[in-house]
Formats: structure tokens, sequence, C-alpha cells
């Protein structure tokens, strides 16, 4: 029933409906269930091109098994302040699913989730391992692909354990490698002129596309810089408006660059 765990049959229906090329929120509507719990349920089992429902099945079965009679440690203390654990957890759960439809592969949307509702802003890999119910193996990949990314660091703590760490520029150097991602296209879209032909319908296309995505690039690049002091603020954001960053996007649209 919606809200409770999904069944056999809803996972069949999952099955068929990415076999027909639906989105997860066509689906989901299809289960009336919310689009957050097809797409958990599809990227922890495989991905869209990968999913079985069958598989998953039998994954949930040996996940619940293990947390009934594995022994465990203490769950990881990411509880403070007198949260409320279940919407916290909940919370928890909206902010990897908003991650993952952004782009970010499954299990890296986990352990950023993870560090990122601490108060520390750091975990061990064991406290990961505990509190995601996953393999050593597991985090260790999605750290990796992190600190590549620039979204995560490596520290030592006082009793020499491996942390890893989030902080407040987590956002600009989200927003940097995006940029980055971006321009990285866009010479492929320029590459594709000389190709194509710079006066040929498609080589003027693809033209048009590397300038435009230069000019994202540049400006989403400019606006963070401009913001970035905004993530040091330490304003809380229900008490205070979000203060606007100083320089051109404050109040006028950033200027193409030359030759945009």
């Amino acid at each position: 029933m919606p809200g409770g765990r999904l069944t056999q049959q809803e996972r069949q229906q999952i099955a068929s409906g990415l076999a027909d090329g639906l989105a997860y929120a066509e689906v989901a509507r299809g289960l009336g269930r919310p689009t957050s719990t097809v797409t958990r349920e599809v990227m922890r089992n495989g991905g869209p091109t990968a999913y079985r429902a069958d598989l998953a099945q039998r994954a949930t079965g040996q996940r619940a098994h293990r947390r009934r009679t594995a022994p465990r440690g203490p769950r990881v203390p990411v509880r403070a302040h007198g949260r409320d654990d279940g919407a916290v957890r909940a919370y928890e759960e909206s902010f990897t699913t908003a991650m993952m439809q952004s782009g970010m592969p499954a299990m890296m949307a986990r352990v950023m989730a993870a560090l990122s509702l601490t108060d520390s802003g750091s975990l061990t890999a064991a406290e990961l391992v505990r509190h995601l119910d996953v393999s050593p193996a597991s985090v260790s990949k999605a750290i990796a692909f992190l600190e590549g990314q620039g979204m995560v660091r490596r520290q030592r703590d006082e009793r020499r354990r491996e942390r890893y760490v989030i902080d407040d520029d987590i956002m600009y150097e989200s927003m940097m490698a995006s940029a980055r991602a971006v321009t990285r296209i866009a010479r492929t879209a320029e590459e594709g002129v000389g190709v194509l032909g710079s006066g040929t319908p498609a080589g003027v296309r693809f033209g048009n596309i590397a300038r435009f995505l230069d000019f994202v690039a540049e400006s989403t690049a400019r606006a963070a810089e401009q913001g970035r002091e905004i993530l040091h603020s330490g304003l809380p954001a229900a008490a205070h408006g979000t203060p606007a960053p100083e320089g051109p996007t404050a109040s006028q649209p950033a200027e193409r660059p030359e030759g945009g």
C-alpha cells in the first residue's frame, strides 16, 4: 500500500514501466507512490537500464534480514539539538533523491547527504558504513568520486582515523565543477564545427551551442565567485533573507563574454 514497502507486483510494474521508457514520475503515478520512492528503488537496484524486479525483491529481503540478525554498533550520532529522528531521516532521503535527480550517482548522493546532515560535516568510513548499511568498498568508491569533484576532503582526527569532510564551500565547489563540465561540452561542440563545416546548417548549430555553453559556464563561475561569501555568512535561513552578492549579478544580468 502507499507508504509501505514496495511489493513484488509493484516492482514488476516498475520494471515494465522502465522497459516502456516511462519517466520515474509516470511510473510513480501508476503505482500511487511518490516519485522519490521509485527513484530510490531503481537507483539502489542497478539503475534504469539494469533494474530487475526479482533481483530487487531479493536484495530488499536480504537487507531486511541483515538488519534483523547482524550485530550492529550504535547508530552514528547525526541527530542533535532535539531534532526529530524520523523527520531528519525522511529529509535525508529527500535530499539524496534531489541530488540523484540532478545526475549524481546513487551511492555518491547517499554519502553526500549523510555528511551534509552532520553538524561536524565529517564522518569516518566505519561511521558511513554503519549509517548507510553498505559495504566499505561502496563507501570507498563514492568518496573517491566525490574527492575527484572537489566536494569532499580527507583529514586525520586526534585518534589518527581518516575522516571524510565537507565544509561551507561544498556548493561553491559543486557549481565550479558544473561550470568546468559545461566548458568541456562547449569545447567538444566547437570541435564539431570543424568536422561538419562552419558554413553548413549543422556546423552553425554546433557553433551556436558552443557559444551558448561558454556563456552559461562563464556566468555560473562568475556568479559562484560573487556569491561565495554567502556560504560563510552564518545567517540562519529562516531568520534572515538571503544576502545579495555584490557585483553585476546583484542588480543586472551578467554581460555576455566576447565572441558570444
